[in-house]
């Protein structure tokens, strides 16, 4: 439960900093990193079309990425973060991380746009800008610099690793992820033609090829089939296709997957070493290996493969295309330099949020030592999946009518 509410809290605190600011830093006219204040508070975002769809609509399924965004990034804190400090910081880190992120890629004045960067669903601003922003939490968690330093009540430590604690939630949450991502992708198009079709089927492609490739290898080194094994698989692929799902064709899209399983399987490594035990490690969320890796492998991989020829199924894109189809050597450069720029401002400006959060008295972002070893659950909230109490429960309990 305890990591459940933080995805809830970032459905509330995204929804409402979108409707007052959020849109307008995104998509505003602004500068070249930022957006104004022209759709502060939705003005004027009623039916003028956006693609082919109102402006409303167009804005609240830019919502859902960035919420979508938030959830993975705070799981950077998973297990060791409080909860309180995380509203603050979805608040200001939507607002000056992700909302500056989606404006240089995708707004028409962005200055990653106008160089001719390919990013069709979020390589940089969804999976980068996630991965980035869990290890930047996850870091500071580990090594905190103000209130949550060490002392008689906290301890910054590592955490001990664990399986999946419910499998069927792990199931569930695949199918509903799977599924959505399709959506996500054939949804850029903000129309439905050919294209977005197409980005529909190299979507799926992709995360089966993934799945099936990070499955058999699980298979071969344990000799058993493991559900975490197939979902990793899933997400990684997933993962992989996002920049270019509207660049790539079938083939790509396959050797896309079996290629960001491999990798990300390689990266998931990491944190089951004695290097990252000595040095405080925490990837619990496996967001570092599966999205920030992940997310690079698939920028830098849309500026090699990309194809002119597949960006223009909808009759209007026209891109230079990468460097093995195309020619276009430059395009890796471009592709580069975009990734650079979402690990480090994703980083940084996280953990330097995430710090000036700490620094205010009952924000302590790092909770104490006996929290942690009682469970996040008992310390935090009133339910658990797992246990189940009658006694004396009263859902108000200091301000209950009494009738007599």
């Amino acid at each position: 439960m305890a990591s459940f509410m933080p995805s809830l809290l970032v459905i509330s605190v995204c929804s409402i900093q979108w409707f007052i600011i959020g849109y307008s830093f995104a998509y505003g006219d602004g500068s070249g990193v930022i957006g104004d204040f022209k759709y502060a508070f939705h003005r004027g975002v009623l039916s003028d079309p956006v693609g082919t769809i109102p402006a409303i609509l167009f804005s609240e399924f830019q919502l859902v990425f960035e919420a979508t965004v938030c959830a993975i990034a705070v799981g950077g804190a998973c297990e060791r973060g409080r909860a309180l400090p995380l509203i603050p910081f979805i608040f200001l880190w939507s607002s000056f991380i992700y909302c500056p992120l989606a404006h240089m890629v995708w707004s028409e004045t962005g200055f990653l746009a106008n160089l001719g960067v390919l990013d069709f669903a979020g390589g940089t601003p969804v999976h980068i800008c996630s991965g980035a922003t869990a290890s930047a939490l996850s870091i500071y968690l580990s090594y905190p610099l103000f209130r949550s330093r060490k002392s008689d009540k906290r301890t910054p430590s590592h955490l001990a690793l664990h399986r999946p604690g419910n499998s069927m939630s792990q199931l569930i949450a695949l199918v509903i992820i799977w599924n959505a991502w399709l959506a996500f992708d054939a949804g850029t198009t903000l129309s439905l033609n050919f294209k977005s079709v197409m980005a529909l089927c190299v979507t799926n492609l992709c995360a089966s090829a993934a799945a099936l490739t990070w499955a058999c290898m699980a298979y071969f080194e344990t000799g058993k089939w493991s559900l975490d094994s197939t979902f990793m698989g899933a997400i990684s692929g997933l993962v992989m296709i996002t920049p270019s799902a509207g660049f790539i064709d079938m083939p790509t899209a396959f050797f896309f997957g079996i290629g960001g399983a491999v990798v990300c399987r390689q990266a998931l490594r990491i944190k089951f070493t004695k290097f990252a035990a000595r040095w405080r490690w925490v990837d619990n969320g496996d967001t570092f290996a599966i999205h920030c890796v992940g997310g690079i492998l698939a920028t830098i991989s849309t500026g090699l493969f990309a194809r002119k020829e597949v960006a223009a199924y909808d009759g209007a894109t026209v891109i230079d295309g990468g460097v093995f189809f195309d020619g276009n050597v430059k395009q890796v450069g471009i592709q580069l330099l975009e990734a650079i720029i979402g690990i480090t401002w994703s980083f940084a400006g996280s953990y330097i949020i995430f710090a000036l959060i700490d620094c205010i008295p009952g924000l302590e972002v790092l909770a104490k030592d006996d929290d942690i070893v009682s469970g996040m659950d008992v310390a935090e909230m009133e339910e658990s999946f797992h246990e189940y109490h009658e006694g004396d429960y009263h859902p108000f309990k200091n301000g209950s009518i009494l009738l007599e």
